[in-house]
């Protein structure tokens, strides 16, 4: 049986209802029609739509579950998507309120910047990439309104695909000379080595994982539009952190990123 109205809207006020406390609730797939990943993304555009309605701005979508391994996981075969909202974009060495991030934890990302509208449902590798106006190295940093992070694919995909906030470098790159599926990436936090990982992990290419997200977009009515920032997905383990751990990635030709956590 589908799921009704009245419930959409119960959940989704469950999940903001937990981000709001800060109180985690427990996992929401058993109350979902089983293996019904439509219910799921029912729930993550009723928040959406609250939050524009509230005057959150959305500055561009984020790509999850792009590792195969996680994938196998959570009993998937495809990734899932998230919305970007412009309150939650960070600048390169800008302090983290962890107190904002419910069981955060921080993933190294490739993110791109469009300069063109995606609007069609079948675009082309070659429409992505002549819309991409440069590539930046980024940190999501991911969080969890589901005690423990217990989540199975409906639970991220109605929590916003676990999304928190992202902190964008400062040195644009153009695609031009960048290899994306080869590069490399190493993060650190407070200097030590927690995550090593390259493009290769991510759908094969950013790039492929970027094309997925403007089909899928599209195909939903919401195509990606010039302006938008568009997270590709982890190209490595994520790790956790803490108050007062600093965070820094870099990935081969794109440069670094940074980050430190406040309380």
């Amino acid at each position: 049986m589908p799921i009704s109205p009245q419930k959409v809207k119960q959940l989704a006020e469950r999940l903001r209802k937990a981000e709001a406390t800060g109180v985690a609730i427990k996992p929401i797939r058993d109350e979902l029609p089983a293996g019904d990943i439509e219910a799921a993304y029912a729930i993550q555009n009723a928040n959406t739509q609250y939050w524009v309605r509230k005057g959150r701005r959305l500055a561009g979508c984020k790509i999850g579950l792009t590792a195969k391994s996680v994938q196998k996981q959570l009993g998937v075969d495809q990734p899932d998507y998230g919305m970007v909202y412009a309150d939650r974009v960070l600048c390169d060495g800008e302090e983290v309120p962890l107190a904002q991030v419910m069981q955060a934890k921080v993933e190294a990302e490739v993110a791109l910047v469009l300069d063109k509208d995606l609007k069609k449902k079948d675009v082309t590798i070659s429409e992505l990439i002549s819309a991409v106006a440069y590539a930046l190295p980024a940190i999501e940093i991911v969080a969890s309104r589901i005690e423990n992070w217990n989540i199975k694919i409906q639970d991220t995909i109605a929590d916003n695909a676990s999304g928190g906030m992202i902190v964008l470098g400062n040195e644009p790159k153009k695609l031009g000379g960048l290899d994306l599926r080869m590069c490399g990436m190493v993060m650190e936090r407070r200097g030590d080595q927690v995550s090593l990982g390259v493009g290769l992990a991510c759908l094969g290419n950013p790039l492929n994982a970027a094309l997925w997200l403007a089909r899928t977009m599209a195909r939903a009515g919401a195509p990606l539009k010039a302006g938008d920032v568009v997270m590709t997905g982890a190209l490595g383990p994520m790790a956790g952190v803490a108050a007062g751990d600093t965070v820094e990635v870099r990935i081969s030709g794109l440069g670094s990123v940074r980050t430190a956590f406040g309380n």
